[in-house]
């Protein structure tokens, strides 16, 4: 028997980011981004660790950034299959340099503004709100030449004046907001997560953790700014979730399950409680890192807390501290992996593990105590096309099913969950890989690696099963 604990006004969708779908990279006045310099293929990964060969696009590269699937031109369309499905809530991000080109500008681009007006208006005719996030991976490369990015301090006041600008256009037509998406990345892929470049000689480790407090303080003056502009709105944090297990039961395993957890708790723990947690504070003792902070940094960040956590979910992750285990990790996980002996692996080596995200909303909910938003779930696959002009991605739909499930199961334990946003509902650019091929939607872009393709929208298989799972509100997942 299957008892569906989803409430009535339960937010189903699904979620994008401006640098993987819109394109149109130079339309309207828009400027570079960071992810305008992540070329497809085998550089992108060391460029998003933070070396960076150059700040403008090269000429014997493909950057799949900047045509992405056109929602910049067909975002109407898009939005129609959105509809057809039922969507109640629509996951976009903002580009900050298609507000601001250079980061800096004096005044803001009014063409960059009319779209987000004209694609909000579009998603508010047909019933779905618009969830939306300040900052998805896009810093403004001309921020990133002149500052070294979040290293300095001066992205803290640019990135205010950004977030006021958005947050006081939009106001009457967006009452979900997200300030950084997945703001842990930073200390994975820095050059992703906060556009740091990194030179011979410096200390990264001081660098990143400098650009974290200098992302937190500016996470919670945009939680103030939409406070004040927008009384009647929410504004969460988000994190790329997913919890440690100890390998075996060893405390040593315990022990550095526990650490590893913290390396991506301590920020959300910072935007949901106001304040560095003693383990932050020791670790910055322990390893000589000296955070410059101003004297109302403290204030700014105790007074404006988050009103939810935004998470996504894709796999658990093992940990272990004997050598002989750790030379078995999985391939393709960003925050590595031991390979976990009870679990499947996706065709990237990303671990498919339904009962983890349970246990992960439990655990997130138990820290915090504050309701969550599920903004990030999906299948990356490779998907074929029929000659009948069919996507059967049955592996899709066991993958979704039995992980909305579970989300069900913690509903039922008590867990406060407000929406779910699936990842990728229409096919768009990888941000790990700059693949097309790493698919993850309901709805199918005839669009390569390499570019080529028509870019006409197919419905999949899932297309109809997830418009079944919306209409039912979680209540039919199939058979």
């Amino acid at each position: 028997m299957y008892n569906s604990a989803f409430p009535e006004n339960f937010l189903w969708g699904g979620a994008i980011a401006a640098n993987q779908a819109e394109g149109g990279y130079l339309d309207d006045g828009k400027g570079l981004t960071l992810v305008d310099l992540l070329p497809t293929g085998d550089k992108r990964r060391e460029i998003m660790k933070g070396n960076v060969p150059s700040f403008t696009p090269l000429a014997d590269e493909f950057y799949p950034s900047h045509e992405a699937i056109d929602f910049y031109h067909r975002y109407k369309e898009d939005i129609a299959l959105f509809t057809e499905m039922g969507f109640k809530a629509l996951r976009v991000s903002i580009s900050w340099a298609r507000i601001y080109p250079t980061g800096e500008d004096a005044v803001p681009n009014e063409a960059g503004l009319q779209f987000y007006d004209d694609l909000f208006d579009e998603l508010l005719k047909n019933n779905i709100q618009p969830v939306v996030t300040l900052a998805h991976f896009d810093v403004p490369v001309a921020l990133i030449e002149k500052y070294g990015s979040w290293r300095n301090r001066k992205l803290v006041n640019l990135f205010e004046t950004y977030a006021k600008t958005v947050l006081e256009r939009y106001k009457d037509k967006v009452k979900y907001w997200l300030t950084f998406n997945e703001i842990n990345m930073l200390l994975h892929l820095p050059f992703l997560g906060a556009g740091l470049v990194f030179k011979e000689g410096d200390n990264v480790m001081q660098i990143k953790y400098q650009a974290a407090h200098h992302q937190l303080v500016a996470s919670a003056l945009a939680v103030k700014a939409c406070h004040e502009l927008i009384p009647d709105a929410v504004i969460g944090c988000m994190l790329a979730a997913g919890s440690f297990y100890p390998f075996t039961c060893n405390p040593e395993d315990v022990f550095q399950g526990m650490e590893k957890d913290r390396e991506s708790y301590f920020f959300i723990d910072v935007q949901s409680r106001g304040e560095y947690p003693g383990y932050a504070k020791r670790f910055f003792r322990d390893h000589g890192l000296n955070i410059e902070m101003e004297p109302g940094d403290a204030d700014i960040l105790k007074k404006h807390t988050v009103d939810y956590i935004g998470f996504s979910y894709y796999s658990s992750r093992t940990t272990s501290t004997d050598p002989e285990v750790t030379k078995n990790m999985t391939s393709g996980n960003v925050f590595g992996s031991v390979a976990n002996p009870y679990l499947a692996k996706s065709e990237w080596g990303w671990t498919i593990d339904p009962k983890g995200f349970r246990i992960t909303a439990n655990q997130l909910y138990d820290r915090y105590q504050k309701p969550l938003f599920v903004v990030e779930n999906g299948l990356g696959a490779v998907d074929e096309v029929t000659p009948e002009g069919e996507v059967l991605d049955d592996y899709r739909i066991d993958y979704l099913k039995r992980h909305i499930a579970e989300m069900n199961e913690a509903i039922q334990d008590g867990v406060e969950i407000i929406g779910y946003t699936s990842w990728g509902p229409i096919d768009i650019v990888s941000a790990s890989s700059g693949e097309m091929k790493k698919r993850y939607g309901y709805i199918y872009v005839d669009r390569d690696n390499e570019g080529k393709g028509t870019l006409r929208r197919i419905r999949k298989k899932s297309f109809e099963w997830y418009k079944q799972v919306i209409q039912s509100n979680g209540g039919n997942l199939g058979d």
